[in-house]
């Protein structure tokens, strides 16, 4: 996967590997509210509903579309790759103009500073534990914009994840990176995610 990194995800991780250089953080670890009480029985996924606009160009279309979606299949969870043209959007029922609204929970194993950044395409924003962790709006190509902060997990399980997401034309992807405390950024395994 990390062949399709574009132009802005290698500016993001140079942005970032010269803060850290810098001295680390620029700002106070964000701290993630965990779940209370604890979720049980989760099946592994996210659940996602879906709105089929005429247009969609911005988060602000997107959001509008949280109440009226239809269910669709659960999402295997941060883990879809840029498509071919003409395939379905995530799980959705088209191709094209698509906006999803995604719930469910992350599982965070330790506790520390944890980054998380995904991939999108096209906008995204996303709300992990009641903080915004990631926001990249309009239409753009697979790509990130990097880590935004340092998260605080004071202690491990699940903390809730909701997530407005939308595609426009031709391709579509959704994927997510994290780095556990003291560790190396790798691609958020399923298993981390779940939903009610």
């Amino acid at each position: 996967m990390m062949a399709r990194l574009g132009f802005a995800a290698r500016i993001g991780a140079a942005a970032s590997a010269l803060a850290l250089a810098a001295g680390g953080a620029l700002a106070d670890p964000v701290k993630l509210k965990r779940a209370d009480p604890q979720p049980e029985g989760l099946k592994q996924g996210l659940a996602v509903k879906y709105g089929y606009p005429a247009e969609v160009r911005e988060l602000k279309i997107a959001k509008d579309y949280r109440s009226g979606a239809e269910t669709g299949p659960p999402l295997v969870g941060f883990d879809y790759m840029d498509n071919a043209p003409g395939e379905n959007a995530l799980t959705s029922k088209r191709a094209e103009r698509v906006v999803a609204i995604i719930d469910g929970y992350l599982h965070f194993d330790q506790a520390g500073i944890w980054r998380m950044r995904w991939h999108s395409n096209d906008g995204l924003e996303v709300i992990v534990g009641g903080e915004e962790v990631y926001r990249h709006d309009g239409r753009h190509a697979c790509d990130t914009i990097g880590w935004q902060d340092d998260y605080l997990v004071e202690e491990p399980g699940w903390y809730e994840v909701e997530a407005v997401w939308f595609q426009r034309l031709n391709t579509s992807c959704l994927m997510m990176e994290w780095q556990p405390p003291g560790g190396a950024w790798e691609w958020t395994p399923n298993e981390a995610t779940g939903y009610n």
